[in-house]
């Protein structure tokens, strides 16, 4: 997204020290699991070797979602998100680990690897759950739910396909929701300005707990791609 002259992203790349083991997975196991960019378009039959439904992960974290999803399900594929390298080594890890052939990962800015590696209505669910919620004014323009991305998920998601958002900032939940419901080519499967029912897959996050520890409640929304 762009604000003035200055292109805005909704992540800040911290340092983060990393073991020696993340540090070989990174190097041993990107090549078997990870994207690469190029100058063409994903085909998702060839990257899973299957025609399988895509279920991609934006912000997986350390992969506890991720991870528990492709073990349960192994009839889909999914790709994650994430541009904190400690939580991409430590799930390259683990795919490695359980054998895991659904999963594949991308280390760098969800746009762009919308922007340029997804085809047109090719993604049969979008997950995102506890964003950063940059709650301080001056950072809101950071906020990856907006219009012009919401816009670009629906590009992406296929005809019926599913949105499911999770926060524990009651005024992102909100503003999300009014900016869902504006836009025409989203359903809410919850009804009219509601929130839905925590979906059964969805784990209990350690963001999660933490944000009960301190008294916030938690919003999930599921709208669907008419």
């Amino acid at each position: 997204m762009s604000y003035g002259n200055k292109q805005i992203v909704s992540f800040v790349r911290r340092s983060a020290r990393m073991s020696t083991a993340q540090k070989r997975a990174l190097e041993n196991l990107w090549h078997k699991y990870a994207i690469d960019l190029n100058d063409s378009l994903l085909d998702f039959t060839k990257l899973f070797d299957n025609q399988n439904p895509v279920i991609l992960e934006i912000g997986f974290g350390m992969g506890d979602n991720l991870l528990s999803l492709a073990e349960s399900h192994a009839e889909q594929n999914f790709i994650g998100v994430d541009v904190h390298k400690p939580g991409v080594a430590s799930v390259l890890r683990c795919i490695e680990e359980q054998q895991l052939s659904n999963i594949r990962l991308y280390g760098d800015d969800v746009v762009e690897f919308l922007q340029r590696a997804v085809v047109d209505a090719s993604l049969d669910a979008v997950l995102i759950f506890f964003p950063d919620p940059w709650p301080k004014r001056r950072h809101r323009k950071r906020r990856l739910m907006n219009e012009k991305f919401i816009s670009i998920l629906a590009r992406v998601l296929k005809p019926k396909g599913s949105l499911y958002f999770a926060t524990d900032w009651q005024y992102y939940a909100e503003e999300v929701l009014h900016i869902m419901e504006s836009n025409e080519q989203f359903g809410n499967q919850a009804g009219k300005n509601q929130f839905a029912n925590r979906p059964e897959f969805r784990p209990v996050t350690k963001f999660e707990r933490r944000g009960e520890r301190l008294g916030h409640k938690v919003f999930d929304l599921h709208f669907i791609r008419s």
